[in-house]
């Protein structure tokens, strides 16, 4: 889950299902008491018929905790933010070289590559409510807007004055 909206829907599943829980947040349901095996099979086909699933590994828990964690680091105002290995090495208290070899392994892909991929999705998000690029650069603190613009145009095949280009065009249409 990602966002409210996800919250949201889990919320709807659990409450169409009758089951009890106290708080849900991302990644994350607090239960009141443990569900049974057929309640959590009904609850898992729900869940990815909207594509979420059912976390039981602690290494699968850890790696939807960094998710939460770098999303955390991404929306964040604070423009201060120590170096990523810093922040998730404080955040969890555990040794960088684990975080990422567990990430890797579960994830299929490196911590670097999924925090931009989530940096360029920001990207999108601030373009659509037309920030410039260069408060955009400066927010998620890459080092130039020309820097900025390569990236994004890697992950996107466009550059960001296109994209915003055809958010435009699919607004006036």
């Amino acid at each position: 889950m990602v966002c409210p909206r996800c919250e949201m829907a889990v919320e709807q599943i659990l409450q169409r299902l009758d089951l009890p829980y106290s708080k849900v947040r991302i990644g994350e349901v607090q239960t009141s008491r443990n569900y049974q095996e057929a309640e959590l099979v009904q609850l898992d086909r729900e869940l990815q018929a909207i594509g979420f699933e059912i976390l039981k590994d602690r290494k699968e828990q850890l790696v939807e905790d960094i998710k939460i964690a770098l999303l955390s680091l991404v929306n964040s105002e604070d423009t201060n933010v120590l170096k990523t290995s810093q922040f998730l090495m404080d955040r969890f208290n555990m040794d960088y070289a684990y975080l990422s070899n567990t990430f890797s392994e579960i994830q299929g892909e490196s911590i670097e590559k999924y925090l931009i991929h989530l940096r360029i999705e920001k990207v999108k998000e601030l373009l659509h409510y037309d920030t410039p690029l260069s408060e955009i650069a400066f927010k998620l603190q890459y080092s130039s807007v020309a820097h900025l613009s390569t990236q994004f145009k890697k992950i996107t095949g466009r550059t960001p004055s296109e994209f915003k280009r055809l958010l435009e065009e699919r607004h006036r249409n």
